[in-house]
């Protein structure tokens, strides 16, 4: 069993303590009193401290025990209490750690945190914890309006992938050189700033190709993009400073998973043609609800059979390495490298999901480019021992939505929870997916929002079930999600424009867990002998005293042969103009 010293001085070096940096008193230690630290009389001894001059940012105090002490005790939770008393006197925002070498609490201003890593982590992971401002996405759909339009009118690009291919190439070549990137590249030529991106591009997938073979692809179609305009330096220069301001966003401490492509396809969007017109793309926040939903945490391998941009891999890498403690940690390499997996069939939506993983700086996500209802699929899939599954497959029947989802059930370890996003009567209007219930079963629907997928003109639902295990006869758990909160924005899609959407999940995350929908009562119990879909409740019949009447009124004159269309034009000429009505028929009543 190590002792207390030996304990400290782990601690130290993980939370970086040991380096002197401007700005900052940190080390750690047991002959400094908080007196020689500036707090004027007191001589209390901290174990480790990170105290800023700048009182505004927040501190940390460590407080360690020996291997052999039990750090859930109250007298310990209470003795860093006292330390983080002393510390709130000069500053707002602290941060508590209780540490044996074994076992850590978290305390954000004396608050205990049960969602942080249960490792101890190097500082900047905890300072971060006060970080409460969200990726602002409506200023990422306004910057990418800006590039749509400039590659559009002033570079001549007409081909809607073919643009947003070129942004994400750009994106990327500046991720993985923030420091030597675009912006020296203004002012000139179009050659230069091409080759630039080629160059950096080049290097990028150079780093990953060990892990992707494959990323060679982004390199090809962007070899493969051509402007009819080139000359305009200064929409050269606008197109530089654009991205570099998507990709500051991006590389911010405040992204939480969102899908890049997924903003960029919804912008994009409002120019494609009807060849492009079958891409849907999951909404982002309902990835996190399915994310949730599923359970899905940082010891899982994922699976998106049909992924598109990416979005389920992306939020997915997002959650389960904050999970693990952050990006700098061990856990998060391994997630990147080993626990996600994406097919994607089509060529240049495929290479969009390689630039998306990279412009979140992964490259190595296990993504490959194949035909996700194929026996080649089938196998790869079966080489990966996937633990989740979440995907939105493509709907239609011509694109083999059945085959693909029974490739997945038939391919996936016995016990395998597998969420799809399918139209409500798919599984009732497929005998194949029908038939897979022998095999699988289908454990909950939950009906999403109509309005979801806007333009789309399809109702879906969340269909979870656990591979390997036949349905035989066991009822299905449906739910419906009314509304979602969100409300459409010109050129933007839907957006949480009034902050319901986090509420909203909490709520439903909690309700499915428990099996307990007390706020809407739409839990219902689903025998797949009669339904495999979410059955809405017929409204109760009703009829109004007018109604009433007016059927009376079209009775009667069916009897007495009165044209009921030629009577009503009458009646509105004397209501609007006050002509006397000269009805052949009047003498009938």
């Amino acid at each position: 069993m190590r002792t207390e010293d030996s304990v400290r001085n782990e601690a130290r070096e993980i939370l970086g303590f040991q380096n002197q940096e401007p700005g900052v008193q940190q080390d750690a230690g047991q002959i400094t009193t908080f007196n020689q630290l500036g707090f004027t009389g007191v001589l209390d001894k901290p174990d480790g401290w990170y105290l800023p001059d700048d009182v505004s940012k927040p501190a940390i105090i460590l407080e360690t025990k020996a291997e052999n002490e039990d750090v859930s005790k109250k007298k310990w939770e209470q003795e860093l209490f006292k330390n983080l008393d002393i510390v709130s006197t000069k500053y707002n925002k602290t941060i508590g750690i209780l540490y044996n070498g074994l076992e850590v609490r978290i305390y954000k201003n004396k608050q205990e945190l049960a969602d942080v890593s249960d490792k101890l982590e190097h500082k900047s992971y905890y300072l971060k914890l006060f970080s409460s401002e969200k990726l602002d996405k409506n200023h990422i759909y306004e910057v990418t309006q800006r590039i749509n339009n400039g590659l559009h009118f002033k570079f001549g690009m007409t081909d809607l992938q073919d643009r947003m291919i070129f942004t994400a190439c750009a994106l990327v070549a500046q991720r993985y050189n923030p420091k030597n990137g675009l912006q020296r590249l203004k002012d000139m030529d179009y050659s230069t700033f091409h080759n630039w991106i080629y160059s950096a591009l080049s290097k990028a997938i150079e780093d990953d190709k060990k892990q992707n073979s494959k990323l060679d692809v982004l390199l090809e179609e962007y070899s493969a993009v051509r402007m009819a305009i080139t000359e305009d330096q200064q929409a050269i220069n606008e197109f530089i400073d654009n991205v570099c301001e998507i990709a500051d966003l991006v590389n911010s401490d405040n992204w939480n998973g969102e899908d890049v492509m997924a903003i960029f396809f919804n912008e994009f969007n409002r120019y494609r043609g009807k060849a492009d017109a079958g891409q849907v793309f999951t909404p982002d926040h309902i990835t996190s609800f399915m994310y949730r939903i599923l359970d899905v945490n940082m010891y899982d391998r994922v699976l998106d059979a049909t992924c598109g941009s990416g979005a389920f891999l992306v939020k997915a890498m997002c959650n389960m390495i904050k999970e693990a403690g952050g990006v700098n940690s061990d856990a998060a390499k391994r997630i990147k490298s080993e626990q996600l997996f994406g097919i994607e069939m089509y060529r240049k939506v495929y290479a969009l999901a390689c630039a998306n993983m990279m412009i979140h700086k992964d490259g190595k996500t296990n993504l490959a480019q194949m035909d996700a209802k194929s026996e080649e699929a089938g196998k790869w899939i079966e080489d990966k021992n996937i633990s989740k599954v979440l995907m939105n497959p493509p709907y239609e029947r011509k694109y083999g939505c059945a085959d693909i989802v029974i490739n997945v059930l038939e391919h996936v370890p016995v016990g395998t929870a597998c969420a799809f996003i399918l139209p409500d009567k798919k599984m009732e209007k497929e005998t194949k997916l029908k038939r897979a219930l022998k095999k699988h079963t289908l454990k909950t629907i939950i009906k999403l929002p109509e309005n979801l997928f806007f333009g789309v003109g399809v109702t879906t639902s969340i269909f979870i079930f656990e591979s390997g295990k036949p349905q035989n006869g066991r009822n299905i758990i449906g739910y419906y999600m009314e509304e979602d909160g969100l409300e459409t924005v010109k050129n933007k899609g839907r957006q949480d424009v009034k902050g319901r959407w986090q509420e909203i999940e909490d709520y439903w995350v909690e309700a499915i867990r428990d099996g307990n929908d007390w706020k809407y009562n739409t839990r219902q119990i689903i025998n797949p002998e009669e339904h495999l879909s979410y059955q809405m409740p017929e409204k109760p019949f009703e009829i109004h005293e007018e109604d009433f009447l007016k059927t009376m009124m079209d009775y009667e004159m069916f009897k007495r042969g009165i044209d009921v269309k030629e009577f009503n034009e009458e009646v509105l000429k004397k209501v609007l103009y006050g002509e006397e009505i000269e009805y052949e028929y009047r003498n009938n009543f």
